[in-house]
């Protein structure tokens, strides 16, 4: 059963079934939800198919909000699915300045001669050099780590830190390829949640360091990345650069910043991405998380956990950690 957060604006996009039935593309309206394969004249199978045509049904959206006639269900009879299924998911790291600051003093060697505030000026120097020289970190996430915003999580056996990253996620209206940063945000349809789970053990390759990062076995298992409850569009977050971003674990917070802190946002990021990849109707941009993660509590994730994830206008997600059966 779904429960609904109000988010930002007249209506937001969501996937949704009855408890058995078939998954369709919803427009959600504060407590009820409108199938839209039933009302739109072209009978979209799927949200990503209401977004291939973006400009054109927008519109119509908004004249569907208000028209109390049609056939609407009640939200809380409802199961509620991730927002959308990409074809593609980028993911941008270290574009926090403070959760990198924090990471970078946290991993620091043992043998290090600095102090902890010289390693924190001698890190913040470095993420502005990056912010001034225009260059994020991004790298591709699965599409089957993607679960919805109440799912279960499970906990893979092998996943020894397994890690939050709650994170602002920008959803792509249309293909984009080499757009400049000026019209970037013309790409984009509107914005989610997503808790980008890493297992903080295998970000690192242990056999050879000259390799880096495992993105692969550190973010993408299945159910690694809850996404939702809703697409909002664009129009309806006044600036994507002045939200905040709070997860509770067990109610307690442990994440609590405002998108300020980015590095780099959004339109620099889509924009950054579409030089070398050409970004599809759908598809995510996932744009870091903030300090306060579970490697800087010194609090990983464990079976029966509780994470709740909001950001101003987009909702809420509620997700709890099952830890994986030993011989699954």
């Amino acid at each position: 059963m779904a429960t609904l957060a109000q988010p930002a604006g007249p209506f937001a996009l969501g996937t949704l079934s009855a408890p058995d039935g078939k998954r369709f593309p919803g427009l959600v309206v504060q407590d009820r939800v409108l199938d839209l394969s039933q009302v739109l004249a072209w009978e979209p199978a799927d949200v990503r198919s209401v977004l291939e045509r973006w400009e054109e049904t927008l519109p119509v959206l908004h004249t569907l909000a208000g028209e109390a006639a049609l056939e609407w269900q009640r939200i809380d009879s409802l199961r509620v699915h991730a927002p959308v299924e990409p074809r593609q998911i980028f993911q941008s790291g270290a574009n926090y300045r403070q959760h990198v600051i924090d990471l970078e003093v946290a991993h620091r060697s043992p043998d290090d001669p600095r102090t902890v505030e010289e390693a924190r000026q001698e890190i913040a120097a470095v993420m502005d050099r990056r912010a001034a020289e225009d260059l994020p970190y991004v790298f591709i996430g699965l599409p089957s780590a993607i679960t919805g915003p109440y799912d279960d999580v499970v906990l893979p056996v092998c996943a020894e830190q397994p890690d939050w990253e709650l994170e602002l996620a920008a959803v792509i209206a249309k293909p984009a390829y080499r757009v400049s940063v000026g019209e970037a945000l013309e790409y984009v349809a509107g914005y989610t949640i997503a808790n980008d789970l890493t297992d903080r053990a295998t970000v690192f390759r242990r056999d050879m360091k000259a390799i880096g990062t495992d993105w692969l076995r550190s973010k993408n298992a299945p159910g690694f990345t809850p996404l939702g409850p809703w697409i909002v569009p664009a129009g309806s977050i006044a600036d994507p650069g002045e939200l905040r971003v709070t997860l509770k674990l067990n109610d307690r917070t442990m994440q609590d910043e405002s998108t300020k802190d980015m590095l780099f946002g959004i339109a620099r990021l889509v924009s950054y991405i579409s030089q070398t990849a050409r970004l599809l109707p759908g598809d995510l941009v996932l744009t870091g998380s903030p300090a306060g993660n579970g490697i800087h509590w010194g609090r990983l994730l464990r079976d029966g956990d509780v994470m709740e994830g909001s950001i101003t206008g987009l909702g809420v997600q509620r997700t709890r950690c099952v830890a994986e059966e030993a011989d699954a």
